[in-house]
């Protein structure tokens, strides 16, 4: 019943640091646990941009996530960049659930 616990993740990554800084192989475990973190944008592409929206005029339809990934930016400031393009007139709402509204260009 009792015994030993599993560690977790970061306790395990910081035994085995621990052991490889001991044996003096330090740079190839740091190199393996080496993770790249990618910052997304909280600032959106200017909406009166003529490249901008000459590019949004060619997708066939608009979601946020399809705009978040595409520009780098939050779902949340996707979602806004959206409303404000709807508020120009640039594109229009099909299809809306609780979560997700779906644009087209006009």
């Amino acid at each position: 019943m009792g015994g030993k616990k599993k560690p977790t993740i970061s306790q395990a990554e910081k035994a085995l640091l621990r052991e490889s800084q001991k044996q003096g192989r330090k740079g190839r475990i740091k190199e393996m646990s080496r993770v790249e973190k990618k910052v997304s944008g909280v600032i959106p592409p200017n909406p009166k941009d003529k490249n901008i929206i000459k590019e949004i005029k060619r997708m066939r339809f608009l979601t946020p996530y399809i705009l978040a990934s595409r520009y780098n930016l939050r779902i949340s400031v996707a979602k806004d960049f959206l409303e404000e393009l709807h508020r120009q007139g640039v594109i229009t709402q099909v299809s809306s659930s609780r979560y997700v509204k779906i644009y087209k260009p006009t």
